[in-house]
């Protein structure tokens, strides 16, 4: 086991940034070698950050094949928008080196068989750092499944609700709100929407969902039907604005609500969500689990029995008090840490243990390749009036037989209780 481990990391926009400050450059086990972006300006502003922090100042390049030749460096980061990221992603691998990428869909379903064909070949993990699978309320709901107090699990709700036009469009924000991306800046989720009509956000909260459901250990996803409503919300927010603004006159084709429906093997079904260029009070990852005996739900903060008095209470707290799972219980024992409540700092730590230790990450590969998938099927799917699409088994066959779970702090297919790994690896 190594005691601490060296990274390349590629991307350093406003998500870059954060992941740098909140969480990677405050974990002494992890060495920030190289930084990669096209623009000198972002590099220097992730490496003031590692600075801020005590680190060393990276080497920066606009060139991340540097990364890949550099024999120092163990795993790779990529923070950068979707766009070829599946090809850095796959030489990732072939250069033998650990690969961790960002939440988001892949562009079409051939680059998702390239990604399964190089870890294939190279036995080397890759994971994306969906953090919502460590979020407490998903966690203590997979803790309730494995512990069969909901019984048999035959629907889960989940999606992205979340008024992101002022980040899609940063001149439309609010006065006073912070702006997470600078206007002007090439927006790859803006640039997406621009040309196609997709579930571009599916694995908030498709990626809690898919634990909680088996999927690719014993279970598998059928089909996939998405639905579009009109696209609305964008030209709103756009309207009346100054005719210099760089989003004046823009044509959005992705609509403004769009809905998954995927079924499963095994006989369940999951409705996802993407709502995030209409007007809404709250955010909400819409995270439900019902089963034969039980259900929890985000929206009321409820669980609820069989057998319980019929209440709309937001009883969450003394669920949790019962069944957190062991990681928020110990998590909630330190100081908070990391971005999202701490989720951003969990998921990050999940992936630097396995890279220190050597094993295959709680998301794998074919995690991350299935929940990539969701946006590319659901774009043909709306294309045809939501008729059902075939879901690709990239296990081809392995997810009635997957090779033993790797078991740890931050294992995501069994409960693991291990208090000998530190949270917060302060060396």
């Amino acid at each position: 086991m190594k005691q601490s481990i060296t990274i390349g990391y590629v991307g350093t926009g406003a998500r870059g940034q954060s992941i740098l400050q909140e969480c990677l450059a405050k974990m002494r086990d992890v060495n920030v070698k190289t930084v990669c972006d096209l623009s000198e300006e972002r590099m220097q502003k992730a490496a003031d950050i590692l600075v801020s922090a005590g680190r060393p100042a990276p080497h920066m390049t606009t060139d991340y094949t540097e990364i890949l030749s550099d024999p120092d460096i163990d795993a790779v980061f990529y923070m950068n928008g979707w766009e070829n990221r599946a090809e850095m992603a796959a030489k990732t691998l072939y250069a033998g080196k650990y690969c961790a990428i960002e939440v988001g869909c892949s562009y079409d379903i051939a680059e998702c068989w390239d990604l399964i064909r190089a870890y294939e070949e190279t036995g080397v993990p890759l994971m994306m750092l969906e953090n919502c699978c460590y979020g407490r309320r998903e966690m203590m709901a997979l803790r309730m499944v494995k512990e069969g107090l909901f019984g048999e699990v035959v629907h889960c709700d989940g999606g992205y609700m979340h008024n992101c036009r002022h980040v899609f469009l940063p001149d439309t924000a609010p006065e006073g709100k912070p702006l997470e991306v600078e206007p002007g800046v090439p927006n790859f989720r803006l640039e997406s929407m621009e040309k196609r009509n997709f579930h571009f956000y599916p694995t908030h909260d498709f990626g809690p969902i898919a634990k909680v459901l088996t999927i690719n250990r014993g279970n598998r996803m059928l089909t996939l039907s998405s639905f579009a409503s009109k696209s609305r919300g964008m030209a709103a927010a756009i309207a009346g604005k100054d005719t210099s603004s760089p989003y004046h006159g823009m044509d959005i084709k992705c609509g403004d609500i769009i809905d998954t429906i995927i079924t499963c093997a095994n006989g369940e079904t999951v409705h996802l969500r993407l709502d995030t260029t209409l007007p809404r009070p709250f955010y909400s990852r819409g995270f439900t689990v019902r089963g034969t005996k039980g259900m929890c739900t985000e929206d009321t903060r409820t669980v609820f029995l069989d057998g319980m008095a019929e209440t709309m209470s937001a009883n969450e707290p003394e669920f949790f008090e019962k069944y957190d799972h062991p990681l928020h219980r110990e998590y909630a024992q330190s100081e908070s840490r990391g971005g999202h409540g701490g989720i951003d700092w969990l998921v990050c730590r999940a992936f630097v243990e396995a890279v220190k230790r050597g094993e295959n990450t709680p998301i794998d590969a074919y995690d991350t390749v299935s929940w990539m998938a969701i946006g590319p099927l659901s774009e043909t799917s709306i294309a045809h009036g939501g008729a059902p699409v075939d879901v690709p088994d990239f296990t081809r066959g392995r997810w009635l037989h997957r090779e033993p779970v790797t078991r740890g702090k931050y294992c995501l297919d069994e409960i693991c209780d291990d208090l000998l790994t530190p949270i917060f690896a302060d060396l």
